[in-house]
């Protein structure tokens, strides 16, 4: 069922068509559903966010009941144990302190003939974040996401989540939205949950940037709205890539195959690795996993569809098929990380040693959630503090600065075809020369 390839042509195009899984005739189908959601909501605002969730989601909600209470909230300490509470805040302190060395700072630099220039970083005013639910709950979504904008110091930050059963949404996810910071959560979900963040409702105000993952549907509405709003990419769905050398421990990197696979049917868990032995016995260990997962279809799905494992001639050469795909998640799992990370070029969280799996950025470091994916990791990076930011240029200069730059000005505008930026100089200079 996991397929072995050795032949460094076949693996280069299964790797392509790995990375291209989003692009087949079922998501185009969808995309044309999509469409009709966020046009519905963005006339319609509310009475089609309404309608769909009924539709969709199978349940019907009014428009009082979109935005979580206060007593909600409330009740949502009493309903999470105290060692789950103790795990949320301590992820929470350490994903501040991570983003906390990330702020961007302002600056100004002062040049000859009174020339100031500079860059000044703001906050956006508004960040929506997208976090799955229904029948599970992702506290550390949560935190991941609502950390960076409150380090960031966006002013309003907005959550929309589908609810559970009887319209609830789990308790862990209202805590952890509190430690993080945010009051204002609404239970919806999916396609139209994007719209109304995108382009705003009588009760879900308009974002300027949306992070957060969810499924399909979300992810074709995020990418249908940006320019709209600013995204923090389209993360879905996951990747796990692993280049493991014969240090590596087979049942190790076939569990982390596994635990990725679990995720998602179109979850992707690749191996690159130069010894064949330990190929062989990775897959050996996954398929015994396999029998006896309690989530076996979904899984083995995701394994039979996008599960691959590659017998390389170097690790040289997996650095270099993996620098080609970009993944997510990249796992080294060889007897030296650090000198191997030096031909790694692109991904989207590193792990480093036999003793890291990705179970430890997905849970308890809480840096690991909002990550570039489907190659993205090539030209974008994770959701940091720099996602909930935008900057400025700053520019000043003085009358005799000006005079000294307008020759230069002047030249390149007429080059360029504008008499318009020509006046804009000369006129000032030749008052000044009066």
């Amino acid at each position: 069922m996991l397929r072995i390839i050795t032949q460094r042509a076949e693996a280069e195009a299964e790797l392509r068509r790995i990375g291209e899984r989003t692009q087949d005739e079922q998501v185009f189908h969808k995309e044309a559903t999509v469409r009709e959601v966020l046009q519905a909501v963005k006339r319609q605002g509310d009475r089609a966010l309404l309608h769909y969730t009924e539709e969709f989601d199978q349940y019907a909600l009014s428009r009082e009941e979109l935005r979580v209470s206060g007593s909600e909230l409330d009740a949502a300490y009493q309903q999470v144990p105290k060692e789950l509470l103790d795990a949320i805040r301590e992820v929470a302190e350490k994903i501040e302190a991570f983003h906390r060395q990330r702020i961007p700072k302002s600056w100004v630099k002062f040049e000859e003939n009174e020339i100031v220039i500079g860059k000044r970083y703001t906050p956006v005013e508004r960040a929506g974040l997208y976090i799955a639910g229904g029948r599970v709950a992702y506290p550390t979504a949560v935190l991941m996401n609502a950390i960076p904008a409150k380090v960031a110091g966006v002013p309003r930050i907005i959550i929309v989540t589908p609810p559970g059963k009887e319209k609830t949404i789990h308790p862990a996810v209202l805590v952890a939205a509190q430690e993080a910071g945010v009051q204002e959560i609404y239970r919806v979900g999916g396609a139209q949950a994007i719209a109304a963040l995108a382009y705003g409702t009588e009760t879900i105000p308009k974002v300027d940037v949306i992070a957060g993952h969810g499924n399909i549907y979300v992810t074709l509405a995020k990418k249908q709205v940006y320019g709209t709003v600013a995204l923090d990419g389209l993360g879905w769905p996951s990747e796990l890539l692993i280049i493991a050398d014969k240090s590596a421990n087979p049942l190790h990197v076939a569990a982390d195959m596994i635990a990725q696979a679990e995720k998602d049917p179109m979850a992707a868990a690749i191996l690159l690795t130069p010894d064949s032995v330990l190929a062989r016995k990775t897959v050996l260990e996954v398929e015994r996993h396999l029998e006896t997962h309690p989530r076996r279809t979904p899984t083995e799905k995701a394994i039979a569809h996008y599960g691959l494992v590659v017998v390389v001639d170097s690790l040289a050469g997996a650095a270099e098929l993996c620098n080609q795909f970009g993944p997510q998640n990249l796992e080294l799992q060889v007897a030296e990380p650090w000198e191997l990370l030096k031909q790694i070029h692109h991904a989207g969280t590193i792990f480093l040693g036999g003793a890291t799996p990705q179970a430890v950025g997905d849970s308890l470091t809480g840096i690991n959630y909002s990550l570039p994916a489907n190659g993205a990791a090539r030209y974008s990076s994770p959701v940091s503090v720099e996602t909930f930011m935008k900057h400025s240029n700053l520019i000043e200069y003085s009358p005799l600065a000006l005079q000294k730059a307008a020759h230069a000005l002047q030249v390149l505008a007429n080059t360029e075809g504008f008499p318009g930026r020509i006046d804009s100089v000369q006129l000032r200079t030749q008052t000044r020369q009066m």
